[in-house]
């Protein structure tokens, strides 16, 4: 698919930045809202007061000269994630799975930090090495997201993601991220990580890529993805498109995770999604945002625009399936 020539893409239905940038961000999304999703902090107090899940918010670290207090802040905790309140593309974002009394902290990865390591990190992130535009940011400390067990042989040192592409409070477009050895355990596509577009309608994996190449299974478990389906499919629609209500944003990404024991949650939106979904999902989002740009109103509830989506955005193709997986397989 990235190999083929700009008449096949725009036969597809490709969407190409500068029709994203103009047509879909510069239209849809007033730049007074950006700050609404820029600020992950904010984010999550907004969605906390919409009723929606968020992980909890452990502590935050403003100035410099409160960096001092972080091992107090964080020794409570076995288990946390550290960002930076506006950062991005995965930037800055520390895991640490547990550590020991001498303060010896753990990554996933099995890598072991000191307290002054990450110190030195928060430090980082507040001068805004990690920030959109490299100014001064916030520290975010939150609890860590419990992996669900459907995911157990399909992540690998990380927790999986899954963006959902929202048009006027319509879900149109989805895609999991899978963690990886070679994405550091983060689910980020331009770092390793899998992207494996979902079916709107069912919940089902569609097609696989690593590194824009098609996949069938995990690089590092071997697991196949023909067989992923997606649970909580319509929770995870509901909570996508609510947030059009929540922000006001026209075109956004929903960044959601399904957490062992608390189920599905919002983690960050972002008002610039980019266009690798349509990579992953082996399709374009132009006939889906036309779709929708055709209509004078939109459906009142996010309920009745997850049944619309559902309905009229459902894939009538799958290239995960077993045959043609063999078929691929045998023409290596």
């Amino acid at each position: 698919m990235l190999l083929t020539s700009a008449k096949k893409l725009r036969s597809m239905g490709i969407i190409g930045m500068n029709q994203r940038n103009f047509g879909l961000i510069s239209r849809y999304n007033p730049r007074h809202l950006y700050p609404l999703v820029d600020d992950k902090l904010r984010t999550k107090l907004l969605a906390q007061k919409a009723g929606i899940t968020v992980p909890t918010l452990l502590g935050t670290v403003e100035f410099q000269h409160d960096v001092k207090l972080l091992g107090e802040i964080l020794q409570p905790h076995e288990q946390f994630v550290i960002k930076p309140a506006k950062g991005s593309g995965g930037k800055g974002i520390l895991v640490i799975v547990k550590h020991d009394e001498h303060r010896h902290y753990f990554k996933p990865s099995g890598e072991t930090l000191q307290l002054v390591d990450i110190e030195r990190h928060v430090s980082n992130i507040i001068s805004g090495l990690h920030s959109l535009g490299g100014k001064t940011d916030t520290v975010m400390i939150e609890s860590l997201i419990q992996l669900d067990p459907v995911f157990a042989d399909y992540s690998y040192e990380g927790i999986p993601d899954i963006r959902i592409i929202v048009f006027r409070g319509y879900p149109i477009m989805a895609m999991l991220r899978l963690t990886t050895h070679a994405s550091d355990g983060k689910a980020n596509l331009h770092q390793g990580a899998v992207g494996v577009g979902i079916d709107i309608g069912t919940g089902r994996a569609l097609h696989a890529v690593q590194f824009g190449k098609t996949v069938f299974h995990h690089p590092d478990t071997q697991k196949t993805f023909s067989e992923l389906v997606m649970p909580h499919w319509d929770k995870l629609l509901q909570l996508a498109a609510a947030c059009y209500e929540m922000t006001g944003l026209g075109y956004l990404g929903a960044d959601l995770v399904l957490d062992r024991d608390k189920g599905p949650m919002i983690i960050e939106l972002n008002a610039r999604p980019g266009l690798s979904i349509q990579v992953a999902n082996f399709a374009g989002l132009a006939p889906r945002v036309a779709l929708v740009e055709s209509f004078e109103s939109i459906e009142a509830t996010p309920d009745q625009r997850v049944l619309f989506s559902k309905t009229h955005f459902a894939s009538e193709s799958n290239t995960l399936s077993p045959r043609q997986e063999r078929t691929r397989e045998s023409d290596d």
